[in-house]
């Protein structure tokens, strides 16, 4: 079965709703083969806070480290409401307590500089050490405010504000009114040099708050860093933001919405980061219209209702391809980065599967992208049986002259229960090399490592799974975001705490491929920022494409022996470099219908010997 010939003729509805134009704009793409979710081990797991039933393949729970102090219990833990009593009761809750926030305790996103890994979280954010074994706290900063995403350079810890109970003062009190001269919604930055005592040195507000953030250095300018915000909450009041003003650009051309922020920071004087931009990066590249891409709603009966393209949720940006992607919401795009202060948009797709574009992910070669769909916001159980396998799923899309294509969808395998909030969410790359590897985090589904190599044919190859928090009621739980980072995985739970897993070899994964990625290490690593990934010649790397040709059945077995004896060798200190030269010879020059795949690992294999021949 084709995946999208059954919705391509609601897209080609369009054509009628809004003009054979718009329609043109809005074309999706992309066949592949139908998945089906099916129940597993994980679909079965009993529930528990901290003795929920847990299942694994390929990976191992390393350590797990309840909430820091002040940072979360299961009695901090929300349940969507379901009736008008509950909803009732909640606002009840809410009205006059300006601190108020559903998830006012939640573990959000990380990232990792010098050994230490910071984990945000609604409340403000934490910092453990890493270096040797089990994460060890060091650092707990209470600065509520949500979303507490962060990111780190140098220094410097840069933190995304967008409730309005943030306070400029990291205070947990909230603010009175409409409008408060100590509200602060945006992007603050932490000075870190001293764990024991670190100092917020600028706050730089917006008029949406930021949800997220991204990094960009300069290209040239090594004192110039600049930060995209990404907002998703309401339009402040001018009164309060002078800025700031609501509406459709249709009848206010200066509103707020339809744009991100751009800060730049000098790095000699980060305390002077200012807001220097407002992009209108969903323009309409022909007429300049600012409300350029997906107006939302639904794209034809057999489609999802799907969000306005007015703000991107997340943005990727990877530097050393110039690009960046944006998953904003109704539609996912391309942006050219070389003016990291204009940032202009190059493409972009649509697909009437995805509700909500939330997230975006190059492959290193920076040829593909994957983007996520929160469909139902996160908070929902959508990976049951019956929840169709392209809602709330992957969608892999490939690059070519800058421009974005639509290839085939991946969502969890596994079917979930009704109490287990579940959605793709956020993840990165495993550097093994010759392969397109993808660990992610899907709420209470779990963690998934998905191999998209084959763009058509993403697969399932890893995965950890915890029963749900409760069998009787959903609360939203589950990770976060699961990050590869220097050699294992790191998972911020929720509702849980911090999880560190451990790869394992599987018929899936072999010891060198594992080894081969764990031998890549960084002092720091945002995720929103990737950089490319460059492997040191080794006997794990060689390995690896001999375990990759191996396993597809891509290289003779005499050709494989000869190759793993040359391998032995190099590991044990006496190479054979005649035989390296041969072999680098006689895998110069794949079959003619040989895979992509298949011949980029025999042209690495072959450029290996070569050098090692030398």
């Amino acid at each position: 079965m084709i995946l999208r010939k059954t919705l391509l003729s609601t897209v080609a509805a369009l054509g009628v709703l809004l003009g054979a134009a718009a329609a043109a704009a809005q074309q999706s793409s992309g066949p592949g083969e139908l998945q089906v979710i099916t129940a597993d081990v994980r679909s079965s797991l009993s529930a528990g806070y901290d003795d929920a039933g847990q299942a694994a393949l390929g990976m191992a729970l390393e350590s797990h480290t309840p909430h820091a102090p002040g940072f979360g219990t299961s009695e901090t833990m929300f349940s969507p409401p379901k009736t008008d009593e509950e909803r009732a009761a909640m606002r009840a809750a809410a009205e006059g307590n300006n601190a108020f926030s559903v998830l006012g305790m939640a573990n959000s996103d990380m990232a990792m500089s010098n050994g230490r890994l910071f984990v945000g979280n609604f409340n403000g954010f934490n910092a453990y050490d890493v270096s040797n074994g089990a994460p060890r706290l060091v650092m707990s900063v209470v600065c509520p405010g949500g979303q507490g995403d962060v990111s780190v350079h140098g220094d410097l810890l840069f933190m995304s504000v967008e409730e309005n109970r943030g306070r400029l003062d990291c205070s947990g009190g909230g603010n009175e009114g409409e409008v408060s001269a100590e509200r602060f919604r945006g992007v603050r930055i932490f000075d870190i040099s001293d764990l024991n005592a670190p100092r917020q040195i600028a706050a730089v507000q917006t008029c949406r708050g930021s949800h997220t953030h991204t990094l960009l250095p300069h290209p040239t300018d090594p004192n110039v860093l600049y930060v995209y915000g990404q907002g998703t909450s309401s339009v402040r009041k001018a009164g309060e933001l002078d800025i700031c003003t609501d509406g459709q650009p249709d009848t206010n051309p200066e509103t707020a919405l339809f744009s991100i922020d751009v800060i730049k920071v000098p790095l000699d004087h980060p305390e002077n980061a200012a807001l220097v931009n407002r992009p209108r990066i969903f323009a309409d590249s022909t007429t300049g219209r600012v409300a350029g891409l997906w107006r939302g709603g639904r794209a034809g009966i057999a489609s999802q209702n799907t969000a306005q393209t007015n703000q991107c949720h997340d943005i990727t940006v990877y530097p050393e391809i110039g690009l960046a992607g944006g998953a904003c919401s109704g539609n996912g795009i391309l942006l050219d980065i070389s003016d990291p202060e204009n940032p202009a948009r190059t493409s972009d797709m649509f697909d009437p599967d995805m509700a909500y574009w939330h997230s975006a992910t190059f492959n290193n070669a920076g040829d593909k992208v994957v983007f996520t769909d929160e469909w139902g916001g996160g908070i929902g159980a959508r990976c049951t049986a019956e929840d169709p396998a392209t809602w709330g799923a992957n969608m892999i899309a490939t690059i070519a002259d800058r421009t974005l294509t639509g290839r085939s969808f991946h969502k969890l395998p596994s079917a979930q229960g009704a109490t287990e909030n579940c959605v793709a969410h956020n993840g990165n790359i495993i550097p093994v090399p010759g392969r397109d590897l993808m660990v992610q985090s899907w709420y209470q589904g779990g963690i998934s490592i998905m191999d998209f190599t084959d763009a058509m044919k993403p697969v399932e190859i890893a995965f950890f799974d915890r029963g749900p928090l409760s069998a009787e009621r959903l609360y939203v739980g589950g990770s976060w975001s699961a990050y590869w980072l220097n050699g294992r995985i790191y998972s911020s739970e929720i509702a849980r705490g911090l999880d560190v897993l451990k790869l394992l070899p599987s018929d899936d994964l072999s010891a060198a491929e594992i080894a081969a990625a764990e031998a890549i290490m960084s002092v720091e690593i945002n995720p929103q920022t990737q950089t490319k990934i460059e492997w040191v010649d080794s006997p794990d790397v060689a390995a690896s494409y001999v375990d990759q040709l191996a396993r597809t059945d891509a290289i003779e077995d005499g050709v494989e022996a000869r190759v793993r004896a040359v391998i032995a060798g190099w590991r044990s200190g006496s190479a054979d470099k005649a035989a390296a030269g041969e072999l680098a010879t006689a895998l110069a020059t794949a079959p003619e219908d040989a895979s992509a795949a298949t011949k980029a690992r025999m042209t690495a294999l072959s450029g290996l010997l070569q050098r090692l021949a030398a």
